[in-house]
């Protein structure tokens, strides 16, 4: 049941205790009580909203960016997962399989913005030994979500 919880909360963290408690046939208290231990234990890592920037018209650019580095002896991937983590550009860094051992979604205001970001900032890194940047064009799903101007897609839908 607690996984439950955590699987309305994922699909929309706007849910209240009182629409869980309902959905689930559950004690308000009870709901209340799951989340704040959830928290606290850091399983709920915390709340985001979801905007799709290009309907606000300041869209920006995003690119993920796949990094071959040399693991650090005692450490692994770990510090240079961690260097990463620490930049305001880079929205997520995961340790991959494959031929790259790290890939990093960076977001900025213009592809120049990204380029310079990947030239000046996450190549230089000490056992960094490669990187290959892949800007998002566009989104048609993001964290579930999908992303949709129906008049458009319909134009296309039937141009072939």
């Amino acid at each position: 049941m607690k996984n439950k919880i955590l699987e309305l909360l994922e699909n929309d963290a706007r849910m209240s205790a009182e629409q869980i408690a309902s959905a689930l046939s559950l004690g308000v208290s009870e709901v209340s009580a799951i989340i704040q231990e959830y928290e606290e234990k850091d399983i709920i890592a915390g709340y985001k909203t979801l905007i799709d920037w290009e309907k606000v018209g300041d869209e920006g650019v995003s690119a993920m960016i796949e990094i071959k580095v040399i693991p650090q002896r005692g450490h692994g991937f770990e510090r240079i997962a961690e260097r990463l983590s620490q930049y305001d550009e880079v929205e997520s860094v995961y340790l991959m399989s494959g031929a790259y051992d790290i890939a990093v979604t960076v977001s900025g205001k213009t592809l120049r913005e990204v380029a310079c970001f990947v030239s000046d900032k996450i190549a230089p890194l000490e056992y960094v030994t490669s990187t290959a940047t892949h800007f998002v064009l566009k989104k048609f799903k993001d964290k579930g979500i999908i992303y949709t101007n129906t008049e458009k897609n319909q134009e296309r839908m039937y141009a072939f």
